[in-house]
């Protein structure tokens, strides 16, 4: 009798496990599917050519949907070096954004600031500099002093920043990245992939600030007395460059988050572990260069909607409007792009702004690639009782 309860309870076990990874499978399979839904409904093909790229890790995305354009060894956790900087820029940057702190805020160093290591501006324990000139040192010198002395700034400790670096990375979905410090210094178990510090840069990105510093070329600190230069070489040598941080140590190798505009179309680049500092951003270039040469972004036209028909409002019709947005297509496709209009005849009231009353499709060849709202552009209220009676008054009483 134990015997038997022994065996039953292993092909119980062998059960669950198995419904767990049919389960798992399953995920995966719907998973792979919605992505691949996604890109059919942006109206693109991905493909991979090999580029020949020697670097461990690589990736390249368009910044504005997130699409994945060509991926290679792309979730495998490594050391990302000052790239890691672009965490605690967004950090940085999120708390400008709410209001913690601004650019001319003093930035007051301490001694544990000043005795970061590697890239650094040579702060000195008690010498103070706007917040606007720490981000300068930061993302033009990629400097550690400088980004220390910000985390302990904006949250009172560094650990206190790690820790919340930790947390955006689990919110933004980054799966394979630790972080152990601000900086990017080598430290055991420091680690993230290249997709996901793709999608901390295009997280970094939706702030259009850091433009402001991802840019400059040349600049100079503490009155003009010290001078900077961009470590991204990209931003001097390669059109339309917007940023955005190397990173390179002697066991991460050569690093680089790459970001460029051309023809308003947004990549991001990302190279981890390349085997020299030329090879990083002739890779990176080679990364864009391809995207910008297959990927185009469609931007969808203001169209004039005619005001639809209201019944039981105080007004007897509303305007409306649609949303301007954008979507990738293969480049060339642009003037295969059709669209259809469907719009209800009329509406009942209330309407409130914003309501859906219609949809715009856009096709390519003869697929549904996008779906954008029509939608009311204002509130329209029920008409009362009273109100219907005052009109009928009105009317009867200006007739002829």
């Amino acid at each position: 009798m134990i015997f038997m309860k022994s065996v039953n309870l292993k092909k119980k076990i062998c059960l669950i496990i198995s419904l767990i990874m049919i389960f798992s499978c399953f995920s995966i399979n719907i998973n792979a599917a919605k992505e691949q839904d996604n890109q059919q409904n942006q109206g693109i093909t991905i493909v991979q050519p090999d580029l020949g790229i020697k670097s461990e890790e690589a990736i390249l995305i368009e910044a504005d949907t997130g699409i994945v354009l060509y991926e290679k060894n792309a979730d495998a956790p490594l050391p990302p070096a000052s790239v890691t900087k672009v965490m605690s820029l967004l950090l940085i940057m999120e708390g400008i954004d709410d209001g913690r702190i601004s650019l001319d805020d003093k930035v007051s160093v301490s001694e544990y600031a000043s005795s970061m290591g590697g890239s650094q501006v040579y702060l000195e324990p008690g010498e103070e500099m706007t917040l606007n000139d720490m981000l300068k040192a930061i993302v033009v010198a990629s400097a550690n002093d400088a980004t220390v002395a910000v985390a302990e700034h904006l949250m009172g400790s560094v650990d206190a920043f790690v820790a919340r670096m930790n947390e955006r990375a689990k919110e933004l979905g980054m799966v394979n990245t630790v972080f152990k410090n601000t900086t990017g210094l080598d430290e055991d178990g420091h680690v993230t992939s290249a997709r996901d510090i793709a999608i901390m840069s295009r997280e970094l990105l939706k702030h259009p600030k850091i433009y402001d510093y991802t840019k400059i070329w040349m600049e100079t600190l503490r009155n003009g007395e010290f001078g900077i230069s961009n470590t991204n070489k990209l931003i001097r040598f390669y059109s339309g460059a917007t940023g955005l941080k190397t990173g390179s140590t002697g066991i991460a190798k050569y690093c680089l988050s790459a970001s460029a505009e051309r023809n308003g179309m947004s990549l991001i680049a990302v190279i981890m572990a390349a085997p020299s500092s030329d090879i990083r951003f002739a890779e990176a270039k080679k990364l864009l260069d391809f995207g910008f040469a297959t990927y185009a972004v469609y931007k969808v036209p203001q169209e004039d909607i005619a005001p639809v028909r209201v019944t039981g409002g105080v007004n007897q019709t509303v305007k409306a409007t649609h949303q301007t947005e954008s979507f990738l297509i293969n480049k060339g496709k642009e003037k295969n792009i059709e669209k259809q209009i469907q719009i209800s005849e009329s509406v009942a009231a209330p309407v409130e702004i914003g309501q859906k009353i219609g949809t715009i499709n856009y096709t390519l060849d003869g697929k549904i690639i996008k779906s954008v709202n029509i939608t009311a552009s204002e509130s329209i209220e029920r008409i009362s009782f009273w109100g219907i009676f005052g009109k009928m008054a009105k009317k009867y009483f200006l007739m002829d």
